[in-house]
């Protein structure tokens, strides 16, 4: 199990914390906000005006410097994910964040879901209006290296008309939702799942992509999200027959008197070069 806990990292994390609040706002300019520079690394907003619907599609593009790395939506043992705030003032919400596919770093007793390159998390943002829009965004991450540094920084910028070409920007996002994890396929997929009646054990059974990269491996990276702040990856007795995969994952400490009856949890399968995330659902 792994949960966001207090251990050495998160107590350096609240040392500096005051320092975070110090990083100053950052204007805007066309379709991307200035960077926002950190000593672990640098980030910034990118976004396409509005469509009809108010739709915008934008991202937080997070650079880390080398040897440091940032978290995913689940961190692991310690550790910080993205939180992105649109203040309300701006008519601008934010309907989701969608996570390219992370790496899993082990370092003694410490486990990490996590990026060590450049990474950019695509943004689902509904406008309420029709004129001109702003965006005023509070972006905060987890950066690490021998430390933790609590990242924090306040995005703007203005977003002009839809009928101009941004083929930056455009680039930028299309290689964003190009690295998400894929949605399920008849080749790869969860095929049953179970919790055991104590609760300590999840069963899976999976397909496999046949005659990729991952075939030859043992076992598929599994990474399972469960209430918000939990993620389990040890898997037991994994079993691998062709196409088929077939392994329990355990589960640890859930939150107390927690009832996994008509809650849905997630799952992300990494084999080889392809990933792909699917809802269990729990009857």
């Amino acid at each position: 199990m792994m949960i966001i806990s207090s251990g050495p990292r998160r107590l350096l994390m609240a040392v500096v914390s005051a320092v975070a609040a110090l990083v100053p706002f950052y204007s805007a300019h066309a379709e991307m906000s200035a960077w926002a520079d950190n000593e672990g690394g640098r980030m910034r907003l990118v976004a396409l005006a509005p469509d009809a619907g108010g739709k915008i599609r934008a991202a937080l593009q997070i650079e880390p410097k080398p040897g440091w790395i940032t978290y995913w939506k689940e961190p692991g043992n310690s550790g910080i994910p993205p939180q992105v705030t649109i203040a309300a003032e701006s008519g601008v919400t934010l309907d989701s964040i969608a996570y390219p596919v992370p790496k899993h770093f082990f370092n003694g007793a410490i486990e990490d879901i996590a990026y060590d390159a450049p990474v950019t998390l695509p943004l689902s943002l509904t406008a309420a209006g029709k004129g001109p829009v702003t965006i005023d965004a509070a972006a905060f991450i987890g950066i690490c290296k021998d430390i933790c540094i609590p990242f924090q920084a306040n995005l703007q910028l203005k977003l002009g008309p839809a009928i101009q070409s941004h083929p930056q920007e455009e680039a930028i996002l299309q290689a964003a939702d190009a690295r998400l994890p894929k949605p399920p396929s008849q080749d790869f997929d969860v095929t049953a799942h179970a919790m055991s009646p104590d609760g300590k054990t999840l069963s899976l059974d999976l397909v496999l992509p046949a005659g990729g990269p991952g075939e030859g491996k043992a076992a598929p990276d599994i990474i399972v999200t469960g209430p918000s702040g939990y993620a389990f990856t040890k898997q037991i007795g994994g079993k691998r027959n062709g196409a088929a995969f077939k392994a329990d994952v355990a589960i640890g400490k859930l939150p107390k008197d927690y009832d996994i009856s008509g809650k849905q949890w997630r799952v992300l399968v990494i084999d080889g070069e392809r990933a792909m995330e699917t809802t269990l659902a729990f009857e």
